[in-house]
């Protein structure tokens, strides 16, 4: 084979359901649902609707999300058929393996890995900020050297950080199951917290506030306000809310019956996501005018607090923590078996593809918490988190356009699935020109530092995952 051949050389689908059918299928609709709420609805639906207003939309930050919401569903649509088809352990990356080939396999699941392990530690950070922000009337305080990043502010590690990976990692250790069932509890908590600060909200909603509900267009420092450019700024900005979904796909090898189970969880979380999302825009900007959000780390707390809720502003704001830990907790799960299948494919060492006695990826786990631990614990961060959403939607444009390759195949070496993306194949373009939409939309910094992160991951194909690519062994025998 020349080098274009070894690139574009396809996966058996089989080999995959062979080699993850030792993972257990223990997970439901219900713990997908919860997987996917606790992941999406996590620090951001407490924070980027007030900070998106007062940089861009305004009152129409709820058009945002829709629109974001949008875009988000129709990816949703190509998930759930690609994850029915093929319910194998590192979602886009396998199944781009599968349909487009090796090379663009690799370079998805780069992309996607980016998502998991940055997200894992710009939330475990902001989980640490707001527990020592609620602590800090209490009289607990860290000294700054264990509070903050090597460097920031006089700091070493951030100490809170680092446990909160730790906790996450040692209770996935314990199996999907079990991880699951606390992600269940928290998520409900969570829920249930929002839906206590929509209705405390309501009563305190002036109409004023809402006038005029799409501003009129001016440029500023931080970018487009008001108009149709702010709204489309506000997009980009907020899409990164919607991003979780994608996190149930990689543990779709343990679904019990995939075919039902995948779609469901899916796109019933993100349905959920988006009526919470829009609900917390509006009552947000409708309680206070929303040009007091500008520079305010938590603004539901702050409408809170200004209209008279100081108590349900703590309340909240506690669960808010809680919350953070169960996006923690879905992101530990994805990233770990994500990594798993890099290394039951060869591209990286083998021994993270391997489990243990328990058929659990324990290797992988625990690298990608010691990772996700050196990132927040050790590095300042701010400059890498657009790459959150800058990797994912590159993801996202795969498996929009791989739909086309997969359609064919169904019913022939590939299992024809319970669940198809409607009006094929309009439906798979639109999703695929939405995802481009939102990338294009990305500040210049996020697709600079996405275009390092992706050369390194080429880097690593050439140097070391061509060469032990499993499928080396498979063409030899």
């Amino acid at each position: 084979m020349n080098l274009w051949q070894l690139m574009n050389r396809k996966e058996d689908s089989g080999i995959y359901q062979e080699k993850d059918g030792h993972l257990v299928r223990t997970l439901k609709v219900r713990d997908f649902l919860a997987l996917g709420v606790g992941t999406i609805v996590s620090t951001s639906i407490f924070t980027l609707p007030g900070e998106v207003a007062a940089l861009h939309t305004g009152p129409a930050v709820a058009i945002s999300c829709v629109i974001a919401s949008i875009v988000a569903g129709l990816v949703a649509f190509a998930y759930a058929e690609m994850a029915a088809a093929m319910p194998f352990a590192g979602s886009v990356y396998s199944w781009i393996n599968v349909i487009f080939g090796e090379f663009w396999g690799w370079f998805s699941g780069w992309a996607l890995l980016a998502e998991y392990l940055i997200g894992m530690a710009f939330i475990s950070s902001g989980l640490s900020a707001n527990l020592r922000a609620l602590m800090a009337p209490l009289g607990w305080k860290l000294p700054a050297s264990l509070a903050n990043p090597l460097g920031v502010n006089g700091g070493l590690l951030d100490l809170v950080a680092l446990l909160a990976i730790l906790l996450a990692a040692f209770l996935v250790s314990f199996g999907v199951s079990k991880a699951s069932r606390v992600e269940n509890i928290l998520v409900v908590v969570k829920v249930l917290a929002i839906l206590l600060f929509v209705v405390v909200g309501l009563t305190v909603i002036k109409k004023a506030n809402f006038i005029p509900f799409i501003p009129q267009y001016r440029a500023t420092s931080h970018g487009p306000f008001g108009g149709w450019q702010g709204i489309y700024a506000g997009v980009s900005m907020i899409y990164i809310s919607f991003l979780g979904f994608d996190t149930i796909a990689s543990n779709s090898a343990e679904a019990v019956n995939p075919q039902k189970t995948m779609p469901r969880g899916i796109i019933g979380s993100l349905l959920i996501a988006v009526v919470l999302f829009v609900a917390v825009s509006l009552v947000l900007v409708g309680m206070v005018p929303y040009q007091q959000y500008l520079n305010s780390a938590e603004p539901v707390g702050y409408a809170l607090r200004k209209t008279g809720f100081a108590h349900i502003a703590t309340i909240v704001q506690s669960v808010a923590i809680l919350g953070m830990f169960t996006a923690l907790i879905g992101l530990c799960m994805a990233s770990s078996r994500l990594v798993y299948s890099f290394g039951r494919d060869g591209m990286i060492p083998q021994k993270l593809g391997k489990l243990n006695n328990n058929h659990r990826p324990a290797n992988s786990l625990w690298t990608v918490a010691l990772i996700a631990i050196v990132i927040s614990a050790f590095i300042p961060f701010s400059f890498l988190t657009q790459l959150v959403s800058a990797g994912t939607l590159i993801a996202f444009m795969f498996v929009s356009i791989g739909i086309y390759r997969l359609r064919p195949r169904e019913g022939r070496d590939i299992a024809d699935p319970a669940f198809k993306m409607p009006w094929y194949p309009v439906l798979p373009f639109l999703a695929f020109l939405g995802s481009f939409a939102v990338f294009w939309g990305l500040d210049l910094q996020a697709k600079k530092y996405m275009l390092i992160w992706s050369l390194i991951g080429i880097v690593i194909y050439f140097v070391y995952g061509i060469r032990h690519s499993a499928m080396n062994k498979n063409s030899k025998n």
